[in-house]
């Protein structure tokens, strides 16, 4: 089935016939006469090809012209219909950079890092994994503060996620601010899912928002809440400076309220789950990832393949020829 991407542009068709009928009327009154007192002595001649082509040559233009109408009407043909299920829900990532967050337990390729870098790593390639859904950024420690709105534009998301450092703002773990500033970003979206990924590695022990009374205010407004706690059981090594200014590692214990945790992935219909090295950090994202695939809309659309050729070319040729005709067998010599 062919259908025009200009159809307007047709319209211009229907002048083709008001051309002609003017066109006839005003060569009929130009044409030169010879009187004769009989006309019976020419009553028997009939005109030449050459005189009716001329003639009609005025039906080749009229086509020519309507051929290029045409094909400037851009004439496609379908060939093939196509689906897409997207699917895409509304994600804040909240991400602790409190100064725990420097305990070098995990690492990357061999090489000890501390705890942000991973995170930094494993939620780029989760956000690489989610295309078609809008992400948002939240970082906090004494308080939270919002990095990245919720955006389509994850190369955006990227750099913010890049710029997020340990010290930016006062030590401290507050999440209850964190959900809060997370809730904060999603509550208005018109997105039927909306979650938010807490990550911490400590204890709730700074900001005037309850954990438990954020958790409540997410359940209300429909947000799932996944927890993470990052960190190995019993000691990390920590960084230190020793008296020559050296960085040193050290056994410190860093304890995680996983109970906490717990009790706010379940108020909000949530998971919770615990991180002791990269590679679990890892699966965790991914199983996030497939839990949370909800088909948001279908959009159908046709592959057109492009038909203006096939008019514009004749046209092309068919005004090739008469130029041609016109300067040779049609010629006129005054």
């Amino acid at each position: 089935m062919i259908q025009f991407a200009n159809p307007l542009l047709l319209l211009f068709c229907l002048l083709i016939p008001i051309f002609i009928y003017v066109y006839k009327k005003w060569e009929n009154s130009r044409q030169s006469s010879m009187r004769f007192s009989n006309g019976a002595l020419l009553s028997g001649l009939s005109s030449s090809f050459r005189v009716k082509i001329e003639k009609r040559l005025i039906y080749l233009r009229a086509f020519i012209v309507f051929l290029v109408i045409v094909s400037f009407s851009r004439p496609q043909s379908a060939i093939e219909e196509t689906k897409i299920n997207i699917e895409g829900i509304d994600i804040v990532l909240a991400v602790d950079v409190s100064t725990s967050m420097l305990a070098r337990d995990f690492e990357i390729k061999g090489r000890r890092v501390d705890r942000l870098e991973v995170v930094k790593d494993v939620v780029l390639k989760f956000i690489n994994n989610r295309p078609n859904d809008r992400i948002g950024l939240v970082a906090f420690s004494g308080f939270a503060y919002s990095v990245c709105p919720l955006t389509l534009d994850h190369d955006w998301l990227e750099k913010n996620l890049e710029r997020v450092e340990i010290g930016m703002i006062e030590d401290g773990t507050a999440i209850g601010s964190a959900i809060s500033a997370s809730l904060n970003r999603i509550k208005d979206t018109p997105a039927k899912e909306k979650i938010v990924i807490l990550l911490t590695d400590g204890r709730n022990n700074a900001g005037k928002i309850s954990p438990l009374t954020a958790a409540e205010a997410a359940e209300a407004l429909g947000v799932r809440i996944y927890t993470i706690g990052a960190g190995t059981k019993g000691m990390a090594p920590y960084p230190f400076k020793d008296m020559m200014g050296n960085i040193v590692l050290r056994p410190v214990e860093i304890q995680i309220d996983e109970e906490l945790l717990k009790k706010i992935a379940g108020i909000t219909g949530g998971e919770y789950f615990r991180a002791t090295d990269t590679e679990s950090l890892v699966d965790i994202y991914k199983e996030i990832d497939k839990l949370e695939k909800t088909p948001m809309e279908e959009i159908g659309y046709n592959i057109y393949e492009e038909l203006f050729q096939y008019f514009l070319f004749p046209a092309f040729l068919l005004f090739l020829l008469e130029v041609l005709l016109v300067n040779t067998y049609l010629r006129r010599i005054p």
